[in-house]
């Protein structure tokens, strides 16, 4: 494999990493929420260090799909919940940043962003771009998991004063963002000849034609998508019956509150300014 596939240390990518699990440890300190960070962090580590990280890159558009799915459905939720509600309330807080979380946890500009990102990221010119530079290839992969936070914003309702969904609206967004996830899938099931040409060695390492590698592809990101996906959304429902919740209704919590009178504070005071012009 070496002589094909040589080895990397990807120095700046675990430096990234490292930083990230010594900052959330100076803000956050609940060991369960440092946990999740770290279980976030090791599997982001393993999708992108070697050989698996190289093998994405540069080989196989299958274990492409792969990674990003692990980035998005695992590491990027887990980072989100690795974070208490006063963090995110505090930086949440500026005016700017506030606008900004209340767009992106709306489900539909979230599942709509996702899509464009996604869609992005593993397009030819993308992954040409990736196999060929380090640095493409980093810039790739924080797109992803941006597009893993903000498909995850909706579901965990986590960012204070942005619109919370009841269980069975999140349970039905949980679902129907899995379809957004796999939004490729069926150009590379049904595509007659290879779409990336800057792939390759795909059969020396796997044992797979280019053009089978592809449709590959296709149904790893159905199944790793839909299974994942639609156990939440079945959890979500069933826990909130178990805990005895009202499905429909929409929780409130108090950073909710606090945010609430925030924005009528800086209403009034934006009132104030323009009658005093």
């Amino acid at each position: 494999m070496t002589s094909l596939l040589p080895f990397h240390w990807h120095v700046f990518e675990l430096l990234a990493i490292v930083a990230v699990g010594v900052l959330h440890r100076r803000i956050v300190h609940d060991a369960r929420l440092r946990r999740l960070a770290l279980y976030a962090l090791v599997s982001l580590t393993a999708v992108i260090a070697w050989p698996i990280g190289d093998v994405a890159a540069s080989v196989s558009i299958s274990v492409a799909t792969l990674q990003r799915l692990v980035i998005m459905l695992l590491a990027a939720p887990l980072l989100v919940l690795s974070l208490p509600t006063a963090v995110l309330a505090r930086w949440t807080r500026p005016a700017s940043m506030d606008y900004v979380a209340r767009l992106v946890a709306h489900p539909g500009a979230a599942m709509a962003l996702v899509t464009v990102i996604g869609t992005a990221t593993l397009s030819a010119p993308a992954v040409d771009w990736g196999a060929h530079s380090a640095a493409g290839r980093d810039l790739v992969l924080c797109c992803v998991l941006v597009a893993g936070v903000l498909l995850w914003l909706p579901a965990l309702s986590v960012l204070p004063g942005t619109r919370h969904l009841s269980p069975t609206a999140r349970a039905g967004y949980v679902f129907v963002a899995s379809l957004v996830v796999t939004s490729l899938s069926f150009v590379w099931i049904f595509s007659r000849h290879p779409l990336y040409s800057a792939l390759g060695h795909q059969y020396a390492l796997l044992h797979l034609t280019p053009l089978l590698d592809q449709q590959l592809a296709g149904f790893v990101a159905k199944l790793g998508a839909y299974v994942p996906m639609w156990a939440v959304s079945f959890t979500i429902f069933s826990r909130a019956e178990d805990q005895g919740l009202a499905v429909e209704e929409t929780p409130l919590h108090w950073a909710d509150v606090e945010r609430q009178l925030l924005r009528v504070d800086r209403q009034r005071a934006k009132e104030q300014r323009r009658r005093s012009d």
